[in-house]
């Protein structure tokens, strides 16, 4: 299947975001986190007026599960999924009011740069710690699934997935360390469960309908390691 190509701005955002040096390189967890509540939110608001969502606030959930052999980390939600028109859009480009003024001159680009708070890239900034990203995705009330891959810059492509039930599944496979990166303390549980109660009681998610549990694979058995839930959004 050939590739799609980026639009020109998110090219080198993705470029900067794959050779970042940016310090908090955990903040991605946060954005997606955030991304999978906003999911959540949509469709529970529908719930309250479709019976046909058929599902009660108690089943909403974010599930995080780690595969360390495999250098896995999926993020899963129940929300109100994707398009296939809509993965286009909200991930093929930057959403971003006002021009995107990169700094691309040499002395920039080896500053320590503060490039989510410059940017809100939100989605792109997995690409940070992950060198594949797959987005399996189904919208509430459609037929069909899609898988939306890519390993960076070089393009992304979308086509029909199997996938039952409306919502998301985000697959990172995480770097391999480094000698000044140790990219695989994203895949330790202490180190998500710290992120994760961080993220829960950040003001951006607090109140978002999202039960979140994190999973860590071993072997053949999945055991079930934390469970973190907050209460959802009623305004």
């Amino acid at each position: 299947m050939a590739k799609k190509q980026f639009k020109t701005e998110s090219k080198k955002l993705l470029d900067m975001m794959v050779n970042s040096i940016y310090t908090h390189k955990e903040i991605f967890l946060r954005e997606l986190i955030s991304n999978a509540s906003d999911a959540i939110d949509k469709l529970y608001f529908r719930s309250l007026t479709d019976d046909s969502v058929g599902l009660s606030h108690d089943d909403f959930e974010i599930r995080l599960d780690l595969d360390k052999d495999n250098r896995i980390l999926k993020i899963t939600d129940n929300g109100i999924g994707m398009t296939k028109e809509e993965l286009e859009n909200n991930l093929g480009t930057i959403a971003h009011s006002g021009s995107l003024d990169f700094k691309t001159d040499d002395e920039n680009q080896h500053e320590n740069i503060d490039i989510i708070g410059q940017f809100g890239v939100g989605f792109y900034s997995a690409f940070m710690v992950a060198d594949n990203i797959k987005v399996e995705s189904r919208a509430f009330g459609a037929d069909e699934a899609y898988l939306w891959e890519s390993s960076g810059a070089d393009g992304y492509t979308i086509k029909p997935c199997d996938k039952e039930k409306a919502g998301t599944v985000i697959t990172l496979h995480i770097k391999e360390d480094t000698d000044d990166e140790k990219y695989g303390e994203f895949l330790e549980t202490y180190r998500i469960r710290e992120l994760v109660k961080s993220t829960a009681t950040t003001s951006a998610t607090r109140s978002k309908c999202s039960p979140l549990t994190v999973r860590r694979r071993r072997g053949a058995r999945t055991s079930m390691r934390t469970s973190l839930r907050t209460r959802p959004s009623t305004a």
